[in-house]
């Protein structure tokens, strides 16, 4: 597909010097991610689209622009492009989001609203549309094709299935199909997917993928199923595998999972990158107003050895091909004018932000207003939790005192997602499991949605809590409740802060309420810009490391994946403990 002129004809004319363009951006050196060139250029842009560049005789034509900008010798390069991203794991709305990562120069994001789907449905992703439009960025949106994530295994807040997609996929900014992640339900063609994936292929819309550890056959079966992206791989091999059999794989730097660092170490032996490319996947607002958004991605992969000029296309051109957009990611007449004034192509903090032709940021600050609008949606508490009290949280065991064997969810290294399956004998007393040491803890996951009122209780080792329960209904992708605890007491006074408040996430610690980081859109987003927003995730921080979070550097997301029953191997949901790879349900006692 093509971003279409609005007039094409006067497009032409401007082409032809016929008519005067808007804007002629004027001595700057053109980064060209067609050819990988650099090189002095005039551009010029007519109603938001790129009209000329004159690259043979610059600064001879300027007569022929409305106005005149000097690029005073700085590099001239395309507006970033996030290949997959979730707004709502910024904790912002789309409004307040675009005013954190436009400054930074993102001007396009392909965003999956799965988080919001699963908590209210169709309306979660009409309201991420709606709040997406008339900003100064583009905000493309996949449709989210699992929701719930692995059907049966956990009870969310909405059931899509091929009529739902159909039906959002009507959307004016909807470009493809979300993360397509029960991967084993494309590898293994199971109708509920095939249908979905046929309404798409239909629509001749992309197909992007999330196949984590994916190999051999199975990765060839899931490629012609129809997903070809992938945001998920971790080791190097795994990703140069999916590169040589022609995935694209959208190496990711969010704010809990760093990949790109080894990827690219697996990678970088091959002779042309045009499937690689960038995302965040989940940002969060705090990392963003500080450390950047794709620009910090694309400085990453700059540092880990890849070529200036070759990172930046990973974050533009090559990305816009993967969405399907043929007009996008480069600086070339007849590509839409989204670009970026940069005085070094290692740092890449941008000067001059352009959307569209227009000035939108300047030196990290907007240069024109983001108009709040309130939606109902925001005024909506959805945290449907039936009357809890301290015995939902304590494990019944199958004898009156003595020790029993049970199955543990164990986390291998604190920096990662991923867990293995082991087993603990731990002491019963008065009939209930009891933990003892600092490394076992207690998890619940408690159903907040409407028409249920499940509760999955397990164990979990290496989670990193010492101390105390960690609440959340950030916990993808079901966004359930979910508590880490040590004592059904703490677990209970967590739990209910976030009914009160309508979700978000708290600590506490021997009786005493930590903090609360309150997120009332959904359990998921907070009304604040990214700058009030930022300091309250500070305060959640801290909470963290005083229940023994102290060995990552960013404590605020450890908890939100122990509920995603499709990263491997074991996850809790609302119905108990999940074996991912055999997709059912694990028993508590050995």
């Amino acid at each position: 597909m093509k971003i279409q002129p609005n007039d094409k004809k006067q497009l032409l004319k401007a082409a032809l010097g016929e008519i005067r363009s808007d804007l002629a951006i004027t001595n700057v050196q053109l980064v060209n991610v067609i050819t990988g060139e650099i090189y002095p250029a005039d551009v010029f842009v007519y109603d938001g689209m790129i009209a000329h560049v004159e690259y043979k005789n610059p600064g001879t034509e300027l007569d022929k622009a409305n106005e005149v900008i000097d690029g005073e010798g700085k590099y001239l390069i395309p507006g970033f492009i996030d290949a997959h991203e979730h707004i709502e794991s910024s904790m912002m709305t789309p409004r307040n989001f675009a005013k954190g990562v436009i400054p930074h120069g993102t001007t396009t994001v392909v965003t999956d609203p799965h988080e919001i789907a699963n908590v209210c449905g169709m309306e979660g992703v009409r309201y991420m549309h709606e709040a997406g439009e008339d900003l100064p960025m583009r905000q493309l949106i996949d449709v989210p094709s699992c929701v719930p994530a692995v059907p049966g295994l956990e009870n969310a807040g909405a059931e899509f299935f091929a009529k739902e997609i159909e039906e959002l996929a009507s959307m004016d900014r909807v470009i493809g199909l979300a993360e397509v992640m029960d991967f084993l339900a494309v590898i293994h063609g199971e109708d509920r997917m095939m249908d979905i994936i046929d309404v798409m292929d239909k629509k001749g819309l992309y197909l992007q993928g999330h196949a984590p550890s994916v190999s051999g056959r199975m990765l060839s079966a899931y490629l012609c199923g129809g997903p070809n992206t992938c945001h998920e791989s971790r080791e190097r091999n795994e990703a140069l595998e999916k590169l040589r059999s022609g995935m694209y794989v959208d190496a990711r730097e969010s704010s809990i999972t760093k990949n790109v660092e080894e990827i690219y170490e697996g990678v970088k032996g091959v002779k042309f990158y045009d499937h690689f490319c960038l995302c965040t996947d989940d940002r969060e607002a705090d990392d963003i107003l500080h450390v950047g958004h794709m620009n910090d991605v694309v400085r990453t992969v700059i540092r880990s050895g890849m070529d200036p000029v070759t990172a930046i296309k990973s974050a533009t051109l090559n990305t816009a091909r993967e969405i399907h957009i043929e007009n996008l990611g480069a600086i070339a007449p007849g590509y839409v004018a989204d670009m970026l004034l940069v005085g070094d192509l290692e740092e890449l903090k941008p000067d001059l932000v352009f959307f569209g032709g227009r000035l939108v940021a300047e030196k990290g600050h907007m240069t024109v207003p983001i108009e709040a609008r309130e939606y109902p949606l925001e005024k909506v508490n959805t945290m449907y939790v039936k009357d809890l009290k301290a015995e939902d949280f304590r494990i019944k065991a199958p004898v009156e005192t003595g020790t029993v064997t049970v199955n543990v969810m164990e986390y291998p290294d604190l920096l990662l997602s991923s867990t293995v399956l082991t087993t603990a004998e731990v002491p019963v007393k008065d009939g209930y499991v009891c933990l003892e040491g600092e490394d076992l803890k207690f998890v619940a996951v408690v159903n907040r949605h409407k028409g249920h009122d499940t509760i999955g209780l397990g164990i979990v080792k290496g989670f990193g809590t010492t101390c105390g329960a960690l609440a959340s209904t950030v916990s993808h992708d079901s966004h359930n409740l979910t508590v880490v605890y040590d004592t059904a007491e703490n677990a209970l006074m967590a739990a209910e802060a976030l009914i009160q408040c309508g979700g978000g996430m708290s600590a506490v610690r021997d009786g005493r309420l930590l903090h609360v980081l309150e997120l009332p859109l959904a359990g998921l987003i907070s009304l604040k810009d990214a700058a009030e927003l930022a300091k309250d995730s500070q305060l959640m921080k801290e909470a963290n490391r005083e229940l023994g979070l102290t060995g990552l550097e960013n404590p605020l997301l450890r908890i939100v994946t122990l509920a995603l029953p499709v990263i491997p191997k074991v996850k809790m949901s609302d119905l108990g403990m999940v074996d991912v790879l055999k997709k059912e349900l694990i028993p508590l006692f050995v």
